[in-house]
């Protein structure tokens, strides 16, 4: 059987520490059903060393991995390692003599640099693949010099890509139109998730200390699980809940390590004043993470920017009920298996809530859970993963 060879660039690498497109990457090897596929996986270098793995190259899930130095200059870093990357591999298919390989990107970071490598790419009889992510250019934490540069690498990725592999439709249809002048060329295929339940029990030693040390209890929390940046809209959330009339806890699972954005919400919100609101900090263990999933009374989901985010999957097949905030993205995923909050009535949204019969509240429940089982599960996105790969 002829193989096929696919050279991924943009993850942190493998194995996965990190999130989204790792955990993609992570899954994508470790599930591999169709053997006449081979993977290459770019991996930062601090990434293989959180792995103790000092090699240049090395076989993890049966992908070749590669590991890429690259100095650490700030923003531009991401940068620096994805066109690293993609000279590596473009190196490694001549090595290998391929015939028609694939070069998949995750991001839109190398737009500026990207026709002269498409060039190498198709003189080898290859393609070029990109996943657009969501809309990085509109991330709060990005100057403004700094999102006219991502507005204009996604352009040019577009421009030159062969084909787009969207992991939302709402991405999909956002490309289509802002870029139409280009006749972009893309496919749908979702972000997957586990559909496992936990195997903690609420007697296991790990969950009783971890709940007695956060002063919480099972069912009597809302519950959010994310980075803390402005766009996930953190400020609704907080400023939000506090108006409500709620007797539960919000907890937050959130790293707020030296972040300004935390320090200037404590200060004009005051919410350190307010006992319901936890915060936790982040959570390692991912069976102890998926228990607290599983027992909250709801799920928060803020996210504004960006396209099927793991989380909400996460809690949509995990947690009983889910408050999504009102926008396509969410909407997409969530269809009639959640709530949905506007930013200035999700109060009102938790205190309806809690009024919710435990009927209603199985009813979404089992509604989240076959929608993800349905469309995201990794099995069903390999398969399609696998299916494209092998044209």
């Amino acid at each position: 059987m002829k193989e096929k060879h696919i050279y991924i660039i943009g993850s942190k690498g493998i194995p996965a520490k990190y999130g989204g497109f790792e955990t993609f990457v992570e899954k994508l090897t470790e599930n591999q059903n169709n053997r006449s596929i081979k993977y290459f996986v770019a991996c930062t270098r601090e990434n293989s060393l959180k792995s103790n793995i000092n090699d240049d190259i090395f076989v993890y899930n049966g992908a070749t991995c590669f590991s890429i130095d690259v100095p650490n200059i700030g923003p531009a870093k991401a940068i620096a390692y994805d066109i690293a990357a993609l000279k590596k591999a473009i190196l490694l298919a001549e090595e290998n003599d391929d015939k028609n390989p694939i070069f998949y990107i995750l991001a839109c970071r190398i737009g500026p640099f990207i026709s002269k490598f498409r060039k190498k790419i198709h003189q080898m009889g290859g393609q070029l693949f990109v996943n657009p992510d969501g809309h990085e250019w509109l991330r709060k934490k990005w100057s403004l010099p700094v999102r006219k540069y991502w507005k204009m690498s996604e352009s040019l990725m577009v421009k030159n890509a062969d084909l787009l592999v969207c992991d939302s439709k709402n991405i999909e249809k956002y490309i289509k139109s802002d870029y139409r002048r280009f006749y972009p060329k893309t496919t749908y295929i979702a972000y997957g998730t586990d559909l496992a339940e936990s195997t903690l029990s609420k007697n296991d030693q790990v969950v009783r200390d971890w709940f007695s040390e956060m002063g919480i209890f099972e069912n009597e929390y809302y519950l959010v699980v994310g980075r803390f940046v402005p766009e996930n809209n953190y400020e609704s959330m907080i400023r939000e809940f506090m108006k409500s009339n709620s007797k539960k806890d919000f907890v937050l699972i959130t790293n707020v390590e030296e972040n300004s954005f935390y320090d200037r919400l404590k200060k004009e919100t005051k919410f350190d004043k307010d006992t319901r609101i936890k915060f936790v900090g982040t959570v390692y263990n991912q069976e102890l993470l998926k228990f607290i999933r599983e027992n909250a009374f709801a799920y928060l989901h803020g996210h504004e920017v960006g396209g099927t985010n793991p989380s909400l999957l996460e809690a949509l097949a995990s947690t009983k009920l889910n408050l999504l905030l009102n926008v396509g993205f969410n909407r997409e995923v969530g269809e009639i298996g959640a709530v949905y909050w506007e930013k200035n009535n999700l109060h009102q949204v938790i205190d309806e809530s809690e009024n919710m019969s435990q009927q209603d509240i199985k009813k979404m429940d089992l509604e989240s859970t076959r929608q993800v089982q349905e469309r995201f599960s990794w099995d069903y996105i390999i398969d399609e993963y696998e299916s494209l790969f092998n044209i």
